[in-house]
């Protein structure tokens, strides 16, 4: 039956207008129903979620249309580093108003990312709240049964390996504010549009997937900060770590800024929000991971090896001395 349009709420024609079009799944039924079907296929789903919330993951002034990427691609990263293939995910949108100057590009890049990722729009919510906006999404992935990658299959003796470069987003988070970094980079327009992009659109590694779910013992994604995620795997595997930090790679900014002594390691290593993959590698598969890496234009880097024991991972500058770091991530309290 044909709803009339009197009838037809405020929240109901906001969907229509600006989701309804991203909903293309036969599972999402266009968004009419209160629930959605996800086909197994005989795999197991994989089930993440991520919120980004103004004021904490993203600045009141980003532009829309990045604050959408960067809302699906977190949840794109957690499945990249399980090993999983994209296959739908959930929204719910805590809005302060309405407006179409906002709302139109944000669903405008959420449904192009939505068809690049292949990750289609099932169902979601919408609110109205007084407070920060927020964008919360639940993304489903695949892996083929009993094979997802967790954090605690590491083993003593895996090379701890690492995608792209470290550090970045939180540089651009400090261009954004007016930091030392933004200072320091006055000069050079094209690094500091470089660091900001790294911190308003993360990059997940999904074209790796498949090769970390062939290789890897364990793996995480980078969203708190390198040293701390680490110390979340190993603890979760009931081993600990060696990490050569200058093995971590860096993008030529982070590394011009390290020499010029505007920045110290521990920003990088401790920065979050860099949504690379970390992952443990038995020694016989790294060059495998490294190639497959490669061949996608990816750059897959080793920067220590598991050992046995419980203490906390420990960061050796050149020289083999360990740096005592005073911050390991990001954390919300």
């Amino acid at each position: 039956m044909t709803q009339d349009k009197k009838q037809i709420s405020a929240e109901d024609a906001l969907i229509a207008r600006y989701f309804k079009p991203l909903a293309t799944d036969p599972g999402a039924f266009g968004l009419v129903d209160d629930a959605g079907i996800l086909s197994s296929s005989g795999d197991d789903i994989v089930v993440t979620t991520d919120a980004v919330v103004e004021g904490v993951h993203y600045l009141a002034t980003d532009p829309p249309d990045t604050i959408a990427r960067k809302a699906l691609r977190v949840n794109l990263s957690d499945l990249a580093a399980k090993g999983a293939a994209a296959a739908g995910f959930v929204l719910t949108l805590a809005l302060r108003s309405k407006e179409d100057a906002w709302l139109r590009p944000f669903a405008d890049a959420l449904g192009e990312d939505a068809k690049s990722f292949g990750c289609s729009l099932l169902g979601g919510d919408t609110v109205s709240t007084p407070g920060p906006q927020m964008i919360s999404i639940t993304a489903f992935g695949r892996v083929p049964k009993g094979h997802m990658v967790g954090r605690t299959g590491a083993r003593p003796g895996d090379v701890i390996m690492v995608t792209g470069t470290i550090g970045d987003a939180a540089l651009g988070l400090d261009v954004l504010t007016g930091g030392t970094v933004a200072t320091a980079l006055t000069s050079d327009p094209a690094a500091r549009d470089a660091l900001i992009s790294r911190y308003r659109i993360p990059q997940p590694r999904n074209v790796l997937a498949q090769a970390v779910r062939d290789h890897a013992t364990a793996a995480m994604d980078v969203s708190d900060g390198l040293a701390g995620d680490l110390t979340k795997l190993c603890s979760a595997s009931g081993v600990s770590a060696t990490v050569n930090v200058a093995t971590v790679p860096l993008s030529p900014a982070a590394a011009g800024l390290v020499a010029g002594k505007a920045i110290c390691v521990e920003t990088l290593l401790a920065g979050g929000d860099d949504y690379e993959v970390l992952c443990t590698v038995p020694p016989a598969q790294s060059d495998a991971l490294i190639a497959a890496g490669r061949a996608v234009g990816l750059a897959v880097t080793a920067i220590g090896t598991i050992v046995a024991g419980h203490e906390r991972p420990r960061f050796l500058d050149g020289q083999g001395q360990e740096l005592v770091l005073k911050r390991l991530s990001y954390s919300h309290f």
